[in-house]
């Protein structure tokens, strides 16, 4: 396979777990909405946050974040995500309307 192969796959596998965590994030973001300092408060259930904290361990290892603690590592990672998701305008977890199943 040569490097822009391999480079594609990864953006495509980048792009991916950028969308999932979106969506289960969005899927589990209650009707509180952010708090004045912005912050947002997302509660997500077993089993949905076993697969949120491994998307945010596979993104601190590939951006290369490290912190003082598994949480801020994590939490750190989120931010870089969600920033790689934002890019794309066209994505349903951008708007209102629920991605289909």
């Amino acid at each position: 396979m040569i490097a822009s192969e391999r480079f594609e796959r990864a953006a495509v596998l980048g792009v991916a777990v950028a969308e999932e965590t979106r969506r289960l994030l969005r899927l589990h973001l209650g009707p509180a909405g952010a708090r004045d300092d912005g912050t947002v408060l997302v509660d997500v259930p077993y089993p949905d946050a076993a697969v949120v904290a491994a998307l945010l361990d596979v993104a601190a290892e590939c951006f290369g974040e490290r912190s003082g603690s598994v949480e801020e590592t994590r939490q750190a990672a989120l931010e870089t995500l969600l920033q790689l998701a934002g890019l794309d305008s066209e994505s349903t977890l951008n708007s209102g309307v629920p991605a289909p199943r």
